[in-house]
């Protein structure tokens, strides 16, 4: 009986179209586990300034399991927050520093700008999906940036 059901799971696994998945990024993690340095990927830069797109290229491709930060920095051209509840429910928070000083969050929905300043959010991508960041109140399609976990 177990035969059968083995041959026929092995069947059925065959008969599915393959999935492709990525590559990890480390070959073997160590004492620091997902947060090794070779787990990281490139830091994310955002800008907050009145009438300037908030990323480059409005998109950014992360790997699921990767470590990341986004560097945000506000010029005090406006009172400006940068808002993604879904994104960050989407992530496992390491820290976000503001001023040097270093806070760990289970979830935001926000961060706002009043004045000049910059702030560092690094975590862990772990759910699937596509989610933007955006200037809360902007339609523009340069006020925000989505982000591709995969």
């Amino acid at each position: 009986m177990r035969t059968l059901f083995a041959a026929a799971a092995l069947a059925a696994a065959t008969a599915l179209p393959s999935v492709s998945t990525a590559a990890p990024l480390c070959d073997e993690f160590g004492f620091a586990g997902v947060l090794a340095s070779c787990n990281r990927g490139e830091p994310i830069e955002l800008t907050l300034a009145s009438g300037q797109p908030l990323h480059p290229e409005g998109a950014v491709e992360l790997q699921s399991g990767a470590y990341y930060e986004i560097h945000i920095n506000a010029d005090g051209s406006a009172e400006l927050a940068v808002s993604g509840p879904e994104f960050f429910r989407a992530v496992w928070f390491n820290e976000i520093v503001i001023n040097q000083i270093e806070v760990r969050p289970m979830a935001i929905d926000s961060l706002e700008f009043d004045a000049a300043g910059s702030a560092s959010i690094s975590f862990v991508a772990i759910k699937p999906g596509s989610y933007d960041l955006k200037i809360p109140g902007s339609t523009g399609e340069t006020q925000k940036v989505t982000f591709s976990i995969r």
